[in-house]
């Protein structure tokens, strides 16, 4: 199946590059790439969905905001959740047309942060959620607050705020960026290729400043001495909708203790540790992520 660009203008004046397959007005399968990705990691997925023998769905992956070649506002400020969230409630309301809803929106890392919060509040633009690494809100800030182990392997966000992190980051080849992705004894995994080093030295090379500003712009990271506690509002932290969590448990940056008490906020919820797999599981396990996403797709009663 053949995967194309599409630009959406959207109408608060950002525009969202996106990966596209399938036929327009068929039902939407919405996909969201974390840090320091691009839509291209959906690459596989979005073919594999769109195919008629898949259900032949359309398959939406966009370069979120900051994301070379999308929009970049040069403002900190934003990149605050409210402004992100908008640009994926209006990316649904352009691709789902009459059908009013995502079938499903699939979101790693960053994107599922922004998912999360979608669904929280606002519902009715997705019919399923599926949850790829990325922790639910009230959990990260419990964990931030109260859990040194994860207060210590969250260290690395103050350092993406620094303002010579895009520098940094860029020195010597993107060698930091690079080490976000490397084994535990430092080398690099099979699945990053020459080829897709290629293309994440290519998004690279079009600007970090977008993705280092989510970072930037967000109060949750380690807490640090005299700074007040952050709350969230109770809106944020309920989902309602149907929800699948695949959980790389070998991930470094977030430790499996942030799924504990999600049935609280997420009463529809299914989860599914994954073994041996760390944070970037969309590449890792590409098959059990078509295999889950199939189950939920095929699933009535929709967890």
């Amino acid at each position: 199946m053949q995967i194309d660009t599409l630009v959406h203008a959207l109408p608060h004046g950002i525009d969202l590059h996106c990966r596209v397959a399938g036929e327009p007005g068929r039902p939407l399968l919405l996909f969201l790439h974390g840090f320091p990705e691009g839509a291209f990691v959906w690459d596989p997925l979005l073919a594999h969905f769109s195919d008629a023998a898949q259900g032949g769905w359309r398959c939406v992956a966009p370069f979120l905001r900051g994301y070379a070649p999308s929009s970049a506002p040069p403002d900190v400020s934003a990149y605050r959740a409210k402004a992100l969230v908008q640009d994926i409630a209006a990316l649904i309301a352009h691709e789902a047309g009459a059908q009013g809803s995502a079938a499903a929106v699939v979101a790693h890392d960053w994107g599922g942060a922004l998912a999360w919060n979608l669904a929280a509040l606002q519902p009715e633009l997705l019919q399923r959620l599926m949850i790829l690494n990325a922790p639910h809100p009230g959990a990260f800030l419990r964990e931030l607050q109260g859990n040194p182990a994860q207060q210590e392997a969250s260290r690395y966000m103050h350092f993406l705020c620094r303002p010579d992190a895009e520098a940094l980051l860029a020195a010597d080849g993107f060698r930091r960026l690079e080490g976000f992705f490397a084994r535990p004894g430092g080398d690099l995994p099979d699945w990053y290729t020459p080829a897709l080093r290629q293309r994440y030295h290519e998004l690279w090379s079009a600007g970090l400043t977008g993705p280092c500003n989510y970072y930037r712009a967000s109060p949750r990271r380690p807490p640090r001495e005299g700074e007040a506690p952050v709350q969230l509002p109770p809106e944020l932290l309920k989902v309602s909708v149907p929800t699948l969590v695949l959980w790389g448990l070998e991930d470094p940056a977030l430790l499996p203790t942030l799924l504990d008490g999600l049935d609280a906020w997420v009463p529809r919820l299914r989860v599914q540790p994954l073994p041996g797999a760390s944070h970037w599981i969309v590449h890792e396990q590409e098959h059990r992520v078509m295999l889950a996403l199939t189950g939920l797709l095929a699933d009535d009663h929709q967890v």
